[in-house]
């Protein structure tokens, strides 16, 4: 009887275990249901902008619609890049979102290690600036904001869209919550070993501060790539626009809309910040889950 207990125990136990390892790995499974359907719910546009970029016009207005294209068709590709410069678009837009990104990067990180670091008079008054400024609409901005640039002589420039945005209020305040979780001691150790400010910033803070970097700068990115309205009020000239204000032009006509060029052109203007992402995610992840933490 002692063996057939004894044997039956670990047994037991295995049981208990592999069912105690089963609800850790997969919780509750009925939670999978609600959201395997909000994934559904917000993955449905792309899928749907995806598949009109395929349709011909007419099955994209057609009713009831459908998912799958009856006709696959390139067609709609080959008319916006016969269209549109779109060499130059690009590359407007490349230009653009790197540079107002990289300045992002530099001044708020800059701003964010004074504010947290840092002790100087009115250190306090700024930092709420720069909290009230994030109350403030972009709209209500607007207008003062093309007045400064149109009497510096820059509308219809590359530099009209990226200077305005070289900082920003959301960055300064990213970067100075996430900086302010440093030790102290690391920066006191560095003073006494006679390293000047400057050098602190670029040898010990900028290298702490990547997850924070990287996620202020994939929200800085894809921010100034799907800019429209600031590029087509100050870009004066087809020149100087960017993919969205092309695309938006190439596919309107007086009374009509191209729904398929602009189908197109949305997944051409979108693959660009899914690479962004896809290649700074784990560093974006944790920069968001660490922001503000003590």
């Amino acid at each position: 009887m002692t063996t057939v207990a004894s044997s039956a125990t670990p047994s037991t136990t295995d049981r208990a275990l592999r069912r105690r390892h089963v609800r850790r790995t997969w919780g509750h499974p009925w939670l999978y249901v609600p959201l395997a359907g909000t994934l559904l719910l917000m993955i449905a546009p792309f899928l749907w902008m995806l598949s009109g970029s395929f349709k011909p016009e007419a099955d994209i207005r057609r009713t009831p619609p459908v998912l799958i294209p009856t006709r696959p068709t390139t067609a709609n590709y080959g008319e916006l890049f016969g269209k549109l410069d779109f060499t130059s678009m690009f590359a407007n837009s490349v230009t653009v979102a790197l540079a107002v990104t990289a300045g992002n990067l530099l001044f708020c990180s800059m701003l964010g290690y004074a504010l947290a670091k840092l002790e100087f008079r009115g250190q306090r008054a700024v930092f709420l600036l720069v909290m009230g400024t994030l109350m403030v609409p972009a709209l209500v901005t607007f207008v003062p904001l093309y007045v400064l640039v149109a009497n510096m002589k820059l509308t219809g420039s590359l530099l009209g869209l990226i200077l305005p945005f070289l900082a920003t209020p959301l960055g300064v305040f990213l970067m100075r919550q996430f900086i302010s979780t440093l030790p102290d001691e690391l920066i006191d150790a560095a003073r006494v070993d006679g390293c000047r400010e400057l050098a602190i910033f670029w040898r010990i803070i900028l290298p702490l501060t990547k997850p924070a970097l990287a996620t202020l700068g994939i929200i800085t990115f894809l921010g100034s790539w799907n800019n429209f309205l600031w590029p087509l009020v100050v870009a004066q000239n087809e020149s100087q626009y960017t993919l969205p204000v092309g695309l938006a032009l190439a596919s309107s006509g007086q009374s009509f809309t191209h729904f398929g060029i602009l189908l197109a052109g949305a997944v051409i203007v979108l693959l660009p910040v899914m690479i962004v992402f896809l290649l700074f995610q784990r560093q974006f992840v944790a920069g968001i889950a660490t922001t503000g933490l003590k």
